[in-house]
């Protein structure tokens, strides 16, 4: 049986290379062949049906996705740290040795003690964190057991730190999700994914400044809960890394619309002259 094929597959073989006649590949060389002929045949008419993406379109969907995985590890950054706010009391407010000085963010809320020798005279209110002091950092707990912390005598708006923390985790998921339909554009080669991409990175950047502004309204509504007690409060870092990775996913994902239209609003806009006169 095997002298029977080998004896067929040298006959195949000489009539094949009589002169004159076509030679196609044989065994497994033309195979495979055929079948990257089939695929460079079927990567052309992917292409040219017009949802493909080009090697220009590829190179500014990249940077585009840079700069929203840029907003995204701001987001990260500034969720997950407790810099949002920082509450000052007068120097004597405890006594004429310490002050205390309390910031928060929408999980951890930290108190920092200062000796009031090593501050400038001249201030009224305690001093900023960069100083060095004892700090003192817990997490919230009425995330578990419902229970409110005690800041100054007062207690934090609870309910609209929880709304603003779940306006932060619902845009942290619609950014990982735009990311992952970035990535599938990409590696499949088609404009299809850009468009859901484009609002997810949109309403997330939406929701961080939705988040924003409720929290800024907790702090708001803790300061106005008694007068009794002054304070000063300022924005601190964290605010400032959310707000600008919420600029940075709006603009991406304006950009990832744009980029998923039809025709270059550029030419649409701008035409080009023509020269032939």
């Amino acid at each position: 049986m095997w002298s029977s094929f080998i004896v067929q597959d040298e006959e195949i073989r000489t009539v094949n290379t009589s002169p004159g006649v076509h030679q196609p590949s044989g065994g497994l060389g033309g195979f495979l062949g055929s079948r990257g002929g089939g695929c460079k045949r079927r990567h052309i008419t992917h292409s040219s049906s017009g949802d493909g993406i080009s090697e220009s379109q590829e190179g500014k969907i990249k940077l585009t996705l840079f700069m929203a995985v840029t907003g995204i590890m701001l987001s990260v950054l500034g969720v997950g740290t407790e810099f949002w706010v920082e509450l000052k009391p007068s120097k004597s407010f405890y006594n004429n040795q310490t002050c205390l000085v309390v910031h928060y963010g929408l999980w951890k809320c930290c108190t920092k003690t200062f000796w009031v020798s090593d501050m400038d005279p001249k201030q009224e209110i305690c001093g900023s964190l960069h100083l060095q002091g004892e700090s003192n950092c817990t997490f919230f707990k009425f995330y578990t057991t419902g229970e409110n912390i005690v800041l100054f005598q007062k207690t934090p708006e609870k309910d609209l730190t929880v709304v603003s923390a779940m306006f932060a985790i619902i845009s942290l998921f619609l950014m990982v999700m735009g990311t992952i339909c970035i990535i599938m554009a990409v590696n499949k080669g088609v404009q299809f994914f850009l468009k859901p991409a484009a609002v997810c990175f949109i309403l997330s950047g939406v929701l961080i400044f939705l988040c924003l502004i409720v929290f800024h309204q907790s702090v708001l509504s803790f300061l106005a809960s008694d007068q009794s007690i002054p304070l000063h409060h300022e924005l601190s870092w964290s605010v400032t890394c959310v707000g600008c990775a919420g600029a940075l996913v709006i603009f991406a994902g304006a950009l990832f619309l744009v980029l998923a239209l039809p025709y270059s609003p550029w030419e649409k806009c701008l035409p080009k002259k023509n020269s032939d006169i």
